[in-house]
């Protein structure tokens, strides 16, 4: 009876199984609407969502975070490129091993020399060279790379860093082949990918391909995507809610949105969550007025966080500091340390009767406001709180009217610092202090758009990056967001929660809580249309 029992169980363990296997449908087209243009196809080269989204399936990484867990952390980490990887004993070398029979989309086998050269160009060190490489301050730790043969390669660096894994798993940081230019890669990518790169039309559509060859024999399910640019997000979401699209762009929805889109169709999946991503304030610090630390102050003192949230979440955004909030975060400031921040605490009318004196200070007042543009980009993340931080700047002198820039343009206004406050959005790749302090605030780095640059600070970047115990280092990182903004380094705003939307037969697609860019793999998304 027993040994009947157990085969009966085995049986039914095994139907079941095989039941979900065949549940998943291969075929069909993923109909995605993408928000704006992307400037170019090379994930490396580029900094926003709009690149990495629907560039990302075209490649893999050496390690990636689980596409199916919704939180990224170290232990969501899981092989891609390489199959294992091992540390030795002071934590100064990475060892991968890699997986074997791997193919470019054009053929030529994938080997440890497209890591090494991948890393080279990072490091500068390639003689091709990226035209910009807004993630070289990730990887500053890196001494050098080597292979000990084409299935194994080496990552030496100066000092210990356990987020070395967690910068590697994020969509931000696939390998390149070795024998494609870097000129090629930003309008004809190549990768070793679950979809091929057919075609980028601007201000149009991208079209991947499913790829045949690809190493993971049952992936991916779908046939292609396609991604249609519609600048417009409420006209994207009508014609979603019309059946012309599958998918949103992720966390496109806005709350207001959502509730419209929920009673034009009943067949529709909508998730809220957030996706550590901040709006906040870039101030050029060079420049006047805002060289000069008073009027800096004024500014940051002037923000009511609690309104912006409600105009434009109808309060699913949080207030948060450098990093993301506790909770879907994993090392943000907690909220009793926040509110002894300068511009933090709850009474928004004392900081702003500080903030007009400092103004008056200046030399600014009622018949004499500071007149200047805010600097926005051309899409509604980015446009609709511009719009409420002109509202609130008035409480204290400043008359300010909005300069909206489409996103091709965006970054080259920043790096030019053609602007006197500029209202922006950062997208963290990865949920580790390490990418959030090197990447926006570190002196060198070319993703601190501002150009804030204090040493002392910087070297406790180096020392919180380098402890191994993370008690001491959640610490640390608490000291220096605090410092950060206490200086007025990119004063955050809010930490944004929006939805994303996909058809009732989507399936296989879970979004992120704490990275807008490491969840667009797709190749475990298929159809299950009747």
């Amino acid at each position: 009876m027993r040994s009947s029992v157990l085969i009966g169980g085995i049986m039914a363990a095994i139907l079941l199984s095989s039941g979900t296997a065949f549940a998943q449908k291969s075929g069909g087209v993923l109909r995605v609407f993408q928000r704006d243009n992307p400037p170019s196809t090379s994930i490396h080269e580029e900094s926003a969502a709009s690149t990495v989204v629907p560039f990302m399936p075209v490649f893999n990484n050496l390690v990636l975070f689980d596409q199916a867990t919704a939180r990224n952390s170290e232990t969501s980490i899981v092989p891609d490129l390489a199959e294992a990887w091992s540390w030795n004993d002071d934590g100064t070398e990475l060892t991968f091993k890699l997986r074997r029979s791997v193919r470019w989309h054009d053929g030529l086998p994938f080997t440890s020399a497209d890591v090494e050269c991948t890393f080279n160009l990072l490091a500068g060190r390639a003689r091709d060279r990226l035209r910009s490489n807004p993630r070289a301050a990730w990887y500053r730790n890196i001494n050098y790379i080597h292979s000990a043969n084409d299935y194994e390669v080496t990552v030496y660096l100066n000092r210990p860093q356990p987020s070395l894994l967690s910068l590697l798993a994020s969509g931000f940081s696939p390998i390149y082949p070795c024998h494609i230019p870097t000129s090629q890669m930003r309008t004809r990518p190549i990768g070793t990918g679950p979809f091929k790169f057919d075609s980028f039309v601007p201000f149009d559509r991208v079209k991947l391909v499913r790829n045949l060859d690809y190493w993971k024999p049952d992936r991916p399910f779908l046939d292609g995507i396609e991604f249609s640019i519609v600048n417009s997000s409420s006209t994207a979401l009508l014609s979603l809610t019309a059946g012309r699209f599958d998918m949103t762009f992720p966390w496109e929805v806005t709350v207001p949105m959502l509730k419209d889109a929920r009673r034009r169709s009943s067949k529709l999946t909508c998730e809220t969550t957030s996706m550590n991503s901040n709006t906040n304030l870039l101030v050029n610090r060079d420049a006047p007025p805002f060289d000069k630390p008073d009027i800096r102050r004024a500014l940051t003192l002037a923000l009511d966080r609690k309104a912006f949230i409600a105009v434009l979440s109808e309060g699913e955004a949080e207030i948060g500091g450098t990093l993301q909030p506790p909770g879907d975060g994993l090392w943000g400031l907690p909220p009793e340390k926040l509110a002894a921040i300068e511009g933090y605490g709850s009474d928004v009318a004392e900081n702003r009767d500080r903030a007009r004196a400092l103004m008056v200070k200046a030399g600014y007042g009622p018949e004499r406001p500071l007149t200047l543009k805010v600097l926005t980009r051309g899409i509604a993340p980015y446009k609709s709180p511009a719009q409420v931080l002109i509202d609130q700047l008035r409480e204290i002198h400043i008359n300010a009217t909005l300069d909206v820039v489409e996103t091709s343009h965006w970054y080259t206004r920043l790096s030019r610092k053609d602007y006197a406050i500029a209202l922006n959005t950062t997208d963290n790749g990865v949920d580790d202090p390490d990418q959030t302090f090197y990447e926006n605030f570190s002196c060198r780095s070319e993703r601190n758009l501002t150009g804030y640059c204090n040493p002392e600070i910087e070297r406790l970047f180096d020392i919180q990056s380098a402890e191994i115990n993370i008690d001491k280092r959640r610490e640390l990182v608490s000291e220096i967001d605090a410092r950060l903004l206490a200086d007025g380094a990119r004063p955050p705003i809010m930490w944004n929660r929006a939805s994303t939307c996909w058809q009732s037969y989507v399936k296989g697609f879970v979004a992120n809580v704490n990275s807008m860019s490491n969840g667009f793999r797709f190749e475990d998304v298929w159809l299950d249309r009747l």
